[in-house]
């Protein structure tokens, strides 16, 4: 993973980009969302809600420093990636905790802006990260089940949920596993990979007018009907009981 960080700084930089990386480690940045992430005093001590507290302090200036300066590089950012090995299916708890602390209510998006018309839909995101398990395993038929499967809640859930326009991951398989070379090639396909990310095409999701305000957001049904004739589903999320697009959060344009 510092590996793979590393080579992002370099080849990005070096197209002219301005890389900021918030190492959360080093930053020992907090994981937990509790009321210490507000400055002053909350509105409502008594029946303490973290969304509403967190979303009052944003529009009021009063979130904790650590948060502020990391919504600020949010704000400034074109593209951000998530570098992070997967611990048990996600990403790990500091990670997590970036998420929860960081994107508040208000600032990454509220009942009106979210999917498609989200906050952050100028904005590029991806995940880039290493597996415990080889690829194999993260397959149809593999006993870890569907890799699709696993990042439908990271990518529709977090990020597109938050507007972003989300690049395919980059996926390490094993590299604790294979020998250096290996690792090697993993590294030079990724570094030829981020020559031109910024114009690679986008994760395919369901676009936000496709559901109905008014039936509890369900999917439209002239849009049901469009795809009744289809052989595989929307998206892994949305399947209408279809098989499964094959690698929807994988490959873009699917």
């Amino acid at each position: 993973n510092a590996a793979a960080k590393d080579a992002a700084v370099e080849v990005l930089t070096a197209q002219g980009c301005t890389v900021d990386v918030s190492d959360l480690y080093v930053m020992k940045f907090k994981a937990t969302a509790t009321a210490e992430d507000i400055t002053g005093e909350v509105k409502n001590a008594g029946n303490f809600c973290y969304l509403e507290e967190t979303k009052l302090a944003w529009e009021e200036g009063k979130l904790s420093a650590d948060i502020t300066e990391e919504q600020r590089k949010v704000t400034e950012a074109d593209l951000i990636i998530f570098q992070f090995p997967m611990y048990w299916f996600t990403v790990p708890a500091i990670m997590k905790g970036w998420i929860d602390r960081v994107l508040t209510m208000g600032f990454a998006y509220s009942q009106e802006k979210r999917y498609s018309h989200g906050v952050f839909k100028d904005k590029k995101a991806m995940l880039s990260f290493t597996t415990g398990s080889q690829e194999s395993m993260f397959s149809a038929n593999g006993i870890n089940g569907d890799m699709n499967v696993t990042l439908w809640p990271l990518q529709n859930g977090i990020l597109h949920y938050c507007g972003f326009q989300v690049l395919a991951p980059q996926i390490f398989w094993a590299p604790a596993y294979v020998p250096a070379e290996a690792r090697s090639t993993m590294l030079e396909s990724w570094r030829a990979r981020l020559q031109g990310l910024l114009e690679e095409e986008l994760i395919s999701f369901t676009p936000s007018d496709c559901f109905d305000l008014e039936k509890g957001f369900q999917l439209k049904p002239e849009v049901h009907e469009n795809h009744a004739t289809k052989e595989f589903g929307l998206t892994v999320g949305i399947h209408l009981g279809k098989p499964l697009p094959p690698n929807n959060q994988m490959k873009a344009g699917v």
